[in-house]
């Protein structure tokens, strides 16, 4: 199972430095990051290389942390590419909650990474459409 780390964190200066100088301090890898703010409060998602010691070490350093799993869908970097795997989730009926894409080699394969809530679902219906999503292995060595 791959998964993202999830941080809450009030939506003010030096927050999101405080999350990042944990991981380096660490030595963790960030693949990947979103936030999302509302009424002064965020969250903060991270695709990293050693997501349960992310986790550890966040919540060491007084932060509110914790482990979500995702799929890792591949696919090519080229227009279209993002359509055809949603149009798998589309006639499937399965809903992205969230999503966030990122390209790993430009020109060849790019990386969308989405929550749902029927993973099981979600990752056969991917795999009957030729689009297998990542192992966890793969995606925390990318």
């Amino acid at each position: 199972m791959a998964y993202q780390i999830v941080v809450f964190a009030e939506n003010r200066p030096g927050r999101l430095e405080k999350i990042t100088g944990v991981l380096a301090e660490a030595g963790i890898n960030i693949r990947a990051i979103t936030v999302a703010s509302s009424d002064g409060f965020g969250v903060v998602k991270l695709l990293v290389d050693r997501p349960g010691e992310a986790v550890m070490r966040l919540k060491e350093a007084g932060l509110s942390a914790s482990l979500q799993e995702v799929l890792a869908v591949p696919m090519e970097d080229r227009p279209g590419g993002l359509h055809e795997v949603l149009q798998v989730f589309a006639e499937k009926g399965i809903n992205l909650q969230d999503a966030y894409g990122f390209v790993e080699e430009p020109g060849r394969r790019a990386i969308l990474v989405v929550e749902v809530e029927d993973i099981e679902g979600a990752k056969k219906s991917l795999k009957e459409a030729d689009l297998p999503p990542i192992a966890d292995d793969e995606l925390y060595s990318l």
